[in-house]
C-alpha cells in the first residue's frame, strides 16, 4: 500500500527459500497412470481469459477438483472438493460445444489429477489452442510441449511461498509465463528479488504481475514496476473487475 517499505522478509534471499523448501513440506510429484481416462471436474464454462498473455480473448474453461494449497486470497477454495467423476471423451466434447478455440484447464491445482495429462492430449488433437494454469507446486514437466503453461510463483503474502517447485522453471518455453500475485510491498520485493536472483528476465517464459483484488492498489504496482523498469507484464484480474470476486462460471 501507498508507503509501505520493504522489510527484511520481504528482501530475504529467495536461494535461501529454496534451499528450505523442500524441509519444509515435500513436494508432490507429477505422475501419469496407464489407463487413466477421467478426471473430477468442478465446472466447465465459456468466459473471457482473465489472465496471462491472453487476457480478454474468448476461452473455454475446465476447471478440476482438489488442492493441495491453502493460498490466504484464494477465490476458488469451492473447488477443494466435490465435483463430478467426467470421462475425458465426455469433457472434450463439452469443450468443443462452447465453441471457443481455446481452452484453459485450471483448479483447483488440476496437475493432482493423472487424467489431466491425456486431457490435454485429447483437446490438443482437436486443434485447440490449451492451456494450463497450475499453482507452480508441482513440476509441469509431464505437461505436453503444445500447451501454454501459466505457472504461479507463490509469494510470501499467500503463505505458500515455501511450496514454490523451482524445477518447474526447466520446463518453460517461450510459450510459457510465470504469473506473480502480489498482497503487497513485502511481495513485491520479494518477486522483484526472485526474478534477479534466478535470472527469469533472460529465461524464455513471460512474466506477469497482477495484484490481489482489494489489498494492492493497481495503482500502485504500476508506479513500482516504472520506477524499477522491471520487464513484466502488468495486469489486472479482469474477472475480477468485470465480476464480483467470488462469482462463479466466470
Amino acid at each position: 500500500m501507498p508507503g509501505e517499505r520493504a522489510t527484511a522478509t520481504g528482501t530475504r534471499s529467495v536461494l535461501q527459500d529454496g534451499a528450505s523448501m523442500l524441509a519444509a513440506r515435500p513436494h508432490i510429484e507429477p505422475r501419469r497412470v496407464p489407463g487413466a481416462d477421467s478426471v473430477v471436474v468442478s465446472e466447465i464454462y465459456l468466459s473471457l481469459q482473465g489472465e496471462s498473455s491472453h487476457q480478454g480473448l474468448l476461452c473455454s474453461f475446465v476447471r478440476l477438483t482438489g488442492c493441495h494449497l491453502r493460498c490466504r486470497w484464494c477465490d476458488s477454495a469451492f473447488a477443494f472438493r466435490g465435483g463430478t467423476r467426467m470421462a475425458v471423451a465426455d469433457v472434450v466434447e463439452r469443450v468443443k460445444a462452447l465453441g471457443s478455440p481455446r481452452v484453459e484447464v485450471t483448479g483447483g491445482e488440476p496437475l493432482l489429477q493423472p487424467g489431466v495429462y491425456p486431457l490435454m492430449e485429447a483437446l490438443l488433437a482437436e486443434g485447440l489452442v490449451v492451456l494450463l494454469e497450475t499453482s507452480g507446486a508441482i513440476d509441469v514437466r509431464l505437461v505436453p510441449s503444445a500447451v501454454h503453461k501459466i505457472v504461479d510463483v507463490k509469494c510470501p503474502g499467500s503463505g505458500e511461498a515455501d511450496r514454490n517447485d523451482w524445477r518447474c522453471l526447466e520446463s518453460l518455453t517461450g510459450r510459457d509465463e510465470l504469473k506473480f500475485v502480489l498482497a503487497s510491498r513485502q511481495d513485491y520485493e520479494w518477486a522483484k528479488a526472485c526474478i534477479a536472483e534466478r535470472g527469469l528476465e533472460r529465461g524464455p517464459a513471460g512474466l506477469l504481475f497482477s495484484t490481489v483484488h482489494g489489498e494492492l492498489s493497481p495503482t500502485d504496482l504500476a508506479e513500482w514496476i516504472i520506477a524499477d523498469r522491471l520487464p513484466v507484464r502488468f495486469q489486472l484480474q479482469q474477472h475480477k473487475v468485470l465480476w464480483a470476486p467470488d462469482a462463479r462460471g466466470v
